[in-house]
Order: C-alpha cells, then structure tokens, then sequence
C-alpha cells in the first residue's frame, strides 16, 4: 500500500481512488482538488474531464491531459488556502526534462446537482 498522491496521511485507497473510481462522491471543493491531483499522477484523463464543470469542459482535450499526466513526474501537493468554492494549491513537479517545476493555482470550483465539479483556476 502507498499513500495518497494528494499528501494526506492516508493510503490511497482510502483517501483518492474512491472518488476517482467513482466508488463515492468528494464532499468538499478540497477533498475533489486533492482527487484531481492524483488522478494526474495516475493518469486519469476520464475522472479528470468528468469532474470538470460542464461550462468549462470544451475547453480541456483528453489526449492533453493525458500527455500532461504522462510527461510529469508529480511529487507534491501542497494546498494554501482554501474556502468553500475556492482552492489555492501548489503542485510540484518535475518536467520531462526532469526539471523541477511548480504549478500554482487558485481554482474555483461549483456544487451542482449534488456533485463538485472544477470551473476554472487563475495562475
């Protein structure tokens, strides 16, 4: 067992595979923030563009996001603030060049028919 790609103290079966195997729900804007980070360490372009907010979803390509979780180590998150609709995050990793790199992002997020989903997030 490892432990979860978002940096919680769980294992990630406990922690991120169940909202991204669709097995249960993220409650919070943070708890779908933290599933959508390990679903790019893990590959996972499908949870990824499920849980992107239907007003919003033209705009992200699978093969992109595929190519941007494959071509990436992902070595750390860290979240900085975070309030109901909103998550500002750090996520760290290294590039295909293996270059150290830092993504930071404040991302907004909506409740809508009963799920989390990601609207957008400014850089």
């Amino acid at each position: 067992m490892s432990y979860c790609y978002c940096g919680s103290s769980l294992y990630f079966q406990d922690c991120c595979k169940p909202y991204i195997k669709g097995n249960t729900k993220a409650p919070t804007a943070e708890a779908l923030m933290r599933s959508r980070y390990s679903a790019y360490a893990t590959g996972e372009a499908d949870y990824l563009i499920a849980t992107t907010h239907l007003s919003t979803r033209k705009f992200y390509k699978k093969s992109d996001i595929i190519a941007w979780s494959k071509n990436n180590q992902w070595l750390k998150l860290e979240i900085l603030n975070t309030a109901e609709t909103t998550v500002t995050f750090k996520a760290y990793f290294l590039d295909e060049k293996l270059k150290a790199q830092v993504h930071y992002e404040h991302s907004t997020f909506k409740f809508d028919n009963g799920n989390w989903f990601y609207v957008d997030g400014e850089y």
